[in-house]
C-alpha cells in the first residue's frame, strides 16, 4: 500500500507537553480521516483503553499557550469550547483499535514510526551534545596555553634583553 501521509508531516504534529511527546486530538482525527468529535466519542466509549499515560486533557492555560503557538481559532470565533485531548505514542496507536478501519491501522503504523524516528533523533542529539561537552572540557585551558606559547615565541624573536649602561655620574 502506498504511503498517503508522509512521516515528516506527522512529525511536525508532535508536541512536547508536560514532558511527554504528544499529538493533539484534532491532528489525529485528521490523520485517521474522522472528525474530532467522533474520535473523542470513541475514546469516551472506550475510556478503559486510555489511561493517563496514553492521553490527558490540556488545562485551559496549556490550551491557550498552544493556541498562540499553532495559530488555531479563538474561542469567541468558532473555536473549541473544551480544552483538547492529547495522546502519547501509546494512545495514538490505541486509537487505531478503537476506530477500527483500514486507514486507522495504516495511520497508526506511520504514527508509531514517526515517534520512533523522533526518539532516535533525540538520542543522536544527546550523543552529539555529550561529545561537544567533552570537547569543551578538553579545550577549556587551551587559551591560556596558547597565550603562553605566543609570549615565549615573542621573547625568542626579540632575543635577549641587552643591558644598556646608565648615563651619568657614578660615585
Amino acid at each position: 500500500m502506498q504511503s498517503i501521509i508522509p512521516i515528516e508531516q506527522i512529525e511536525r504534529r508532535i508536541y512536547l507537553i508536560r514532558g511527554h511527546k504528544v499529538m493533539l486530538d484534532i491532528d489525529l482525527a485528521a490523520l485517521y480521516g474522522v472528525t474530532t468529535k467522533r474520535l473523542n466519542e470513541q475514546v469516551k466509549r472506550n475510556r478503559g483503553r486510555f489511561p493517563e499515560d496514553f492521553m490527558f486533557q490540556l488545562t485551559p492555560d496549556e490550551a491557550e499557550h498552544l493556541r498562540s503557538q499553532i495559530a488555531t481559532s479563538n474561542k469567541g470565533r468558532g473555536g473549541r469550547r473544551y480544552s483538547p485531548y492529547v495522546f502519547t505514542e501509546y494512545g495514538a496507536v490505541m486509537l487505531s483499535s478503537v476506530l477500527n478501519s483500514p486507514v486507522a491501522v495504516e495511520t497508526s503504523v506511520k504514527i508509531a514510526r514517526a515517534f520512533v524516528r523522533l526518539r532516535e533523533m533525540i538520542s543522536t542529539h544527546k550523543d552529539f551534545a555529550q561529545k561537544l561537552q567533552e570537547l569543551e572540557r578538553k579545550t577549556q585551558g587551551h587559551d591560556v596555553h596558547i597565550r603562553n606559547i605566543f609570549r615565549a615565541i615573542r621573547q625568542l624573536v626579540a632575543g635577549p634583553k641587552k643591558s644598556t649602561p646608565r648615563i651619568g655620574f657614578k660615585p
